[in-house]
């Protein structure tokens, strides 16, 4: 996690990022879709649970190819399970109890939101982040987006406001995972995928303590939910990593977090085409507001920019979660 993979220059050839970058966007828009298929046949504790199982083993079998270890030290693994909790399990648990409830693409915009929640953290938490008045107005008009997005001046008519609350907390819990990240494992001496493995692993454990508690053995496991749970953690846990800090490495911080304004779109798309959703007009203009204030709180003077890019090039690159 101290410093980034790196590819010579013909394997980066070989598969140019930008075809990377727009898998990953599809990857991660279309995680929603699998998420609410899955919730069709299990419980959201038993979707969340065989996401986890089937993106670890990805990211296990990538550190046996690499002969990546395990990282070592008591702390390390504490700092983990912490991250594990509030990066996997958590959000991920939340995103699924949501779509029980609302639609796949509205759980897409809302995962939108994380970059503003982020913002608005940092200012209290991190030092390096000063608020400008650009990143103000940012939050500002990504918040205005939510409430559009929520329709609140129709008093939430035909919402489910705990849902689409559930699918909030899920964004929340991502800077707060960041944040705690940032502050415990920046600087550790082991790569990024023998902390991802070990991190999703107890993520994985923490799922396999809960799931029997709460839920009973399904009763069947329809062919359609079960390719969607193992395609939502194959493709949208395990392989997203995998690219995700791939682009971080050849790009830089700042342009592989863009897939963030990529994601709704295709959530969006996914669920309205293959699974006849309904939108009201207010959702997509109020998407279209939070990513225009998303992008804003991202924005820094260059000279900034570029030193915060080298800063977050020598740590650990688990500043953007998959959905």
């Amino acid at each position: 996690m101290s410093t980034p993979v790196t590819h010579s220059p013909a394997v980066r050839r070989a598969v140019d990022w930008r075809l990377r970058f727009g898998l990953l966007s599809l990857v991660w828009g279309f995680s929603f879709l699998f998420i609410k298929v899955g919730t069709e046949a299990f419980a959201p504790f038993q979707v969340t649970l065989g996401r986890l199982v089937f993106g670890t083993a990805v990211v296990v079998v990538a550190m046996a190819v690499k002969r990546e270890r395990l990282p070592r030290g008591a702390w390390t693994w504490v700092h983990l399970a912490v991250a594990g909790f509030l990066l996997n399990a958590l959000p991920f648990s939340l995103f699924a109890f949501s779509e029980l409830t609302i639609p796949s693409s509205l759980a897409g915009i809302c995962n939108a939101t994380s970059p503003l929640w982020g913002m608005a953290l940092s200012l209290v938490a991190l030092s390096e982040d000063r608020p400008t008045r650009r990143r103000v107005a940012g939050l500002g008009i990504g918040f205005l987006g939510v409430l559009t997005v929520l329709g609140v001046w129709q008093g939430f008519h035909g919402l489910d406001v705990t849902g689409t609350a559930l699918a909030l907390l899920a964004s929340l819990s991502y800077p707060i995972g960041w944040i705690y990240v940032r502050r415990t494992l920046a600087g550790s001496s082991h790569s990024h995928l023998s902390l991802t493995g070990a991190q999703l692993s107890l993520a994985t454990l923490q799922l396999a303590f809960v799931t029997p508690l709460f839920t009973s053995m399904p009763s069947s496991f329809p062919l359609l939910p079960l390719l969607s749970v193992a395609a939502l953690g194959v493709l949208g846990t395990g392989l997203a990593f995998l690219i995700q800090y791939d682009l971080v490495a050849e790009v830089g911080p700042t342009t592989a977090q863009m897939v963030t304004y990529f994601t709704p779109v295709i959530a969006t798309a996914a669920g309205v085409v293959l699974l006849g959703e309904s939108l009201s007009w207010s959702t997509p203009l109020g998407a279209v507001i939070v990513l225009a204030g998303a992008a804003l709180t991202q924005s820094r003077p260059r000279a900034t920019a570029e030193g915060t890019a080298r800063r977050t090039l020598r740590r650990p690159e688990r500043e953007k979660a998959p959905t």
